[in-house]
């Protein structure tokens, strides 16, 4: 697997912190360039500070279309290309019943976890097929496809993204396009802080040991590169499948 992102260029998004920056180190020490993305500048740079010349930091909000074309542009003149776009972007806030919603904060949540994902594919998509292909791995969730109390936006937006995954392989397999969604059960990031916070379904019940560290689905992104992964192309990857689980090298 090292051996096959050596050299590749890989963007994610959200990478300032949780899972992006767990991933962003995963995909540097396999020999991979990474190109953070997110609004964060400040976490961007220290930590492309951190793993040296192979990251590139470019502030970025995915909402706005043209910054994301922008930044994957940037990735390209540095690079040389783009071979892997992992769209992590997400939050989960606001959590709170359909009745009482903040209709802009909904929509807003709607902006980063749905546009944020069809932005960056459609950024990515011109210069993966001018190399001949690539690979899109879209940050899905267990939300996709179970309603929550208080999470209508959330899983609303999950259920979009995995759909959407499943329309990128249905039209560009064919092209070279790899498209998966990683669904990573709860993972011990500032999101589960939240999450705990609103007292809100069982989730926010749960104890901190029960999540998984964001390692974990770090290592899984870049397992999911590889031809290992392709049975799952069009869908979901679970890590709470124990095989899954093997496959990648976490837990047990």
């Amino acid at each position: 697997m090292s051996q096959g992102l050596t050299g590749k260029t890989v963007a994610i998004t959200g990478a300032s912190r949780g899972i992006g920056a767990a991933a962003a180190r995963a995909f540097a020490e396999a020999g991979a360039n990474v190109v953070l993305m997110a609004r964060d500048r400040e976490a961007l740079t220290a930590l492309a500070g951190e793993i040296g010349k192979a990251a590139l930091a470019v502030p970025c909000d995915v909402t706005r279309y043209w910054e994301v074309e922008a930044a994957l542009g940037a990735a390209a003149d540095t690079f040389g290309g783009l071979d892997v776009l992992v769209s992590n972007a997400g939050v989960i806030d606001p959590i709170s019943h359909i009745a009482t919603a903040d209709p802009e904060a909904w929509n807003q949540l709607i902006d980063i976890n749905v546009k944020g994902v069809f932005h960056g594919a459609r950024a990515a998509l011109p210069l993966m097929l001018g190399r001949g292909g690539g690979t899109i791995i879209n940050i899905s969730s267990g939300a996709a496809v179970n309603a929550l109390e208080g999470w209508s936006a959330y899983c609303t937006s999950k259920a979009a993204v995995k759909m959407f995954t499943a329309c990128l392989h249905k039209e560009l397999g064919g092209q070279g396009i790899r498209a998966l969604g990683l669904s990573p059960g709860t993972v011990a990031t500032d999101m589960q802080r939240e999450i705990k916070a609103s007292g809100v379904n069982p989730v926010s019940q749960l104890d901190w040991s029960d999540h998984i560290p964001p390692e974990w689905p770090a290592k899984a992104l870049v397992w999911m590169c590889g031809e290992e992964a392709d049975p799952w192309l069009g869908d979901d990857i679970s890590l709470r499948d124990p095989d899954v689980r093997r496959a990648v090298g976490v837990g047990s």
